[in-house]
């Protein structure tokens, strides 16, 4: 089976507030998704607010329902909004088009999954499931 186990969506949580405490940032939600955009792990920090683990499941989401990272989708967005608001009227659970949802590979480039990240700023979100991604030893898929 071509997914991520319970042990590694704990390790990739793990990994994201290591590294979002690292770099101080605010209270964290991480969501983990299997291939088919089901939940496997999520874990909101003390202090995050309550839509967080929405969010988080959006991003991952989003990324998992387009191939491509949550940052792209949020490009995507600002060149064809009608397109990207359609998509996500369709998909369940919604997208969120902004980074932090990023596609997860093996080294062979087979998707595991995806991590969503929201609490800080987009970019310090992405930066930390990037960094959740490398530690476990997998990639992000592009």
């Amino acid at each position: 089976m071509h997914r991520l186990t319970l042990a590694q969506a704990n390790t990739l949580i793990d990994a994201a507030f290591a590294r979002g405490a690292e770099l101080g940032l605010k209270p964290l939600t991480v969501t983990v998704l299997d291939p088919g955009g089901h939940m496997i792990a999520c874990q909101r920090q003390d202090g995050a607010s309550t839509l967080r683990v929405k969010l988080a499941q959006g991003k991952a989401a989003g990324a998992l329902s387009l191939g491509v990272s949550s940052r792209t989708v949020g490009d995507m967005a600002i060149d064809r909004p009608h397109f990207i608001a359609s998509v996500d009227m369709m998909s369940e659970g919604g997208m969120v088009p902004a980074a932090g949802g990023v596609i997860i590979a093996d080294q062979n480039g087979t998707i595991l999954g995806a991590i969503g990240i929201t609490g800080d700023t987009s970019d310090n979100d992405e930066a930390c499931a990037l960094a959740a991604i490398e530690q476990v030893g997998l990639r992000p898929f592009n």
